[in-house]
């Protein structure tokens, strides 16, 4: 799932942009990932920020139950900033992609502030690049792009 932020006006020329990887110790409630989306919203610098997780399916996928609702209580609608998101997953890590390379030091230092207020229990947090940026080879004949 991705959110683009405010800042994500700026044309993008196709450079490997440095990405933040953000990766909790436990899977995140749906209260605290959308107090820790707002706050990283926030953050200069942020270009997209896009979250990975365990997946909330709407109905039991296989076995005897197949086709029946899957009534769980995390799957629910968070506010990102304006909007209103349906939250699909319980979130376990997040990929934000910053403008430029000029100010990541200082990006990143906002960006450890926040976590170290909004995840209690902890998280890892690394500088570099984790998403393609370019269609593959193997994209491209397929006819997909990035």
């Amino acid at each position: 799932m991705m959110f683009k932020t405010s800042t994500s006006r700026i044309s993008y020329a196709g450079e490997p942009l440095p990405e933040v990887k953000i990766f909790t110790n436990r899977l995140l409630r749906a209260e605290t990932t959308e107090k820790v989306l707002n706050a990283l919203n926030s953050v200069p610098n942020v270009r997209q920020i896009n979250i990975h997780g365990e997946g909330l399916p709407v109905t039991v996928k296989s076995g005897p139950n197949r086709g029946i609702p899957v009534n769980h209580p995390e799957r629910k609608a968070i506010k990102f900033g304006e909007s209103e998101v349906e939250l699909t997953m319980l979130v376990g890590s997040f990929f934000l992609e910053l403008d430029s390379h000029d100010a990541v030091e200082e990006t990143v230092e906002r960006i450890r502030e926040i976590c170290d207020e909004k995840i209690p229990f902890g998280y890892d947090l690394e500088v570099g690049r984790y998403t393609k940026y370019r269609p593959t080879l193997t994209d491209y004949m397929k006819g997909l792009r990035c």
